[in-house]
């Protein structure tokens, strides 16, 4: 309760993450249930926070030493957000604002690789904005400075810049072999969607 609504709204966007990037079943409840998380329910934020942090401990417990790239999952959103964070300036978009945008750039570039749907995409920018949290790029960022901010080593896959973002795998068939890794060290950034 001491979070304004701006606040409040970039903590959802980490919580939101957990559903995308893992976890299909939260997912589906975060879509089910974000007015009354908004609302600040207290029995659904508890549960939001609950699902929220097995999803952490699991991915951090299935890649403790960041030896496999699992814990690259955590990242979903950063690079674009980060770039969006330095561009613009500490503090005039909130960490959870910029990390909800990238994600969503994360998606439409997962798109124009050919990785996701556009109703994979869309699926994201409506709980996104159902989340009240914003999903345009601030229009005074430049493709050049977004490669100048963004953090070293997110680089290319096949000669696009993806910044780290791109997403390719789907909810319910696990891990796939053909996941792409690409980002900071070849961390792979996949986003879990049906």
């Amino acid at each position: 309760d001491t979070l304004n609504d701006r606040e409040y709204a970039a903590g959802l966007a980490e919580v939101i993450k957990y559903g995308l990037i893992r976890d299909e079943l939260f997912l589906e409840w975060l879509e089910i249930n974000i007015t009354a998380l908004v609302a600040r329910d207290k029995k659904v934020l508890a549960e939001a926070i609950i699902r929220s942090c097995q999803n952490k401990a699991d991915v951090v417990a299935a890649d403790e030493l960041e030896a496999n790239d699992v814990r690259a999952l955590l990242n979903l959103g950063h690079t674009f957000g980060h770039a969006i964070e330095t561009a613009m300036g500490y503090g005039v978009w909130l960490h959870g604002e910029a990390v909800a945008t990238g994600m969503l750039m994360a998606a439409d570039l997962s798109w124009r690789l050919g990785w996701l749907t556009q109703d994979e995409v869309l699926r994201v920018k409506r709980i996104l904005l159902a989340a009240q949290l914003p999903i345009i790029p601030p229009i005074d960022i430049s493709p050049e400075q977004f490669l100048q901010a963004a953090p070293y080593g997110h680089v290319t896959v096949q000669g696009a810049v993806d910044g780290g973002e791109a997403a390719q795998e789907r909810v319910g068939d696990g891990p796939r072999a053909d996941a792409a890794d690409v980002g900071d060290a070849g961390a792979g950034q996949r986003l879990h969607l049906q």
